[in-house]
């Protein structure tokens, strides 16, 4: 199985800043969701669904697809709009995210929307349910078929039950588990180096016997030759450290934690799709 569209770079480039400029005006119709994380996620989210990640809109169940599990649920908008342009549901169901009856709900429910592989919403559970997927395709001898991707925050790694399944992970050489952590050092309090430090987090992981990776996760060149080297990766499991821009491609959301939770007025709306146009 391929991914169904294998954009080039220039492609996923172009694609990249579309999806910036959908999740704006989806985030100003909703008027609440959160805007710093899935800006700074989009590069990433679209090279999964359009060069890397394995799987048929048309067959979400296919045992064979790729799984990208999203563990930091509430930066569900960008994953919705990545969903959007890549067939899932059309990209006018957009407009109704967070409202009375939605399938786009504040954090992702599985029992809403084809092709999600699970429900998140509460932080830190994500590493252990991807680890449990990676060790029953290795009971059901499928682990050779499909690979686990976990995208996961930076201050999930303040959370207890992520280095219990650091520690699983390990012991089974889960080597199709790929975590990728969206490192913008922000949170809701603040920065995540204030609230709790996470440095040495590549010596940390490394010590609990995992490949450690970086990269930019805003450049798409870095993002795609990571993510396939990480995939040839053999007996144990991968995490890739993000270099990420919190609200990348709105210069007044950049890096600014204030912007973790809350959405852009229409006027700002205005102001941040027409320096995402001016970028295109």
């Amino acid at each position: 199985m391929q991914n169904p569209f294998n954009y080039n770079i220039n492609e996923l480039k172009k694609t990249a800043n579309i999806i910036r400029q959908d999740l704006i005006s989806m985030l100003v119709e909703a008027g609440s969701g959160h805007t710093a994380g899935p800006l700074g996620m989009a590069d990433i989210f679209t090279a999964f669904y359009f060069n890397l990640l394995r799987y048929e809109v048309k067959n979400t169940e296919n045992p064979n697809r790729d799984r990208l599990i999203l563990s930091n649920g509430h930066i569900c908008p960008i994953r919705y709009v990545a969903m959007a342009r890549a067939g899932f549901f059309p990209v006018k169901e957009l407009l109704t995210f967070r409202k009375f009856g939605t399938r786009l709900e504040g954090h992702p429910c599985l029992a809403s929307l084809p092709g999600l592989e699970t429900s998140s919403g509460p932080l830190g559970e994500g590493l252990s349910l991807s680890s449990g997927i990676a060790m029953a395709s290795r009971i059901k001898r499928e682990e050779n078929n499909y690979n686990i991707f976990c995208l996961m925050s930076d201050a999930e790694q303040e959370e207890g039950m992520t280095w219990e399944a650091v520690m699983f992970a390990a012991k089974y050489k889960l080597s199709n588990l790929i975590g990728i952590i969206d490192y913008n050092n922000i949170q809701i309090d603040g920065k995540v180096e204030d609230i709790m430090p996470l440095e040495p987090i590549i010596d940390k992981y490394k010590s609990f016997n995992w490949e450690v990776m970086e990269m930019n996760g805003n450049d798409m060149n870095d993002i795609i030759e990571n993510i396939n080297k990480a995939i040839k990766v053999k007996e144990k499991p991968t995490m890739i450290i993000a270099h990420n821009t919190s609200g990348k491609g709105v210069s007044f959301v950049e890096n600014d934690y204030n912007w973790h939770g809350i959405t852009p007025d229409k006027k700002q709306g205005k102001e941040a799709l027409q320096e995402l146009q001016n970028n295109a």
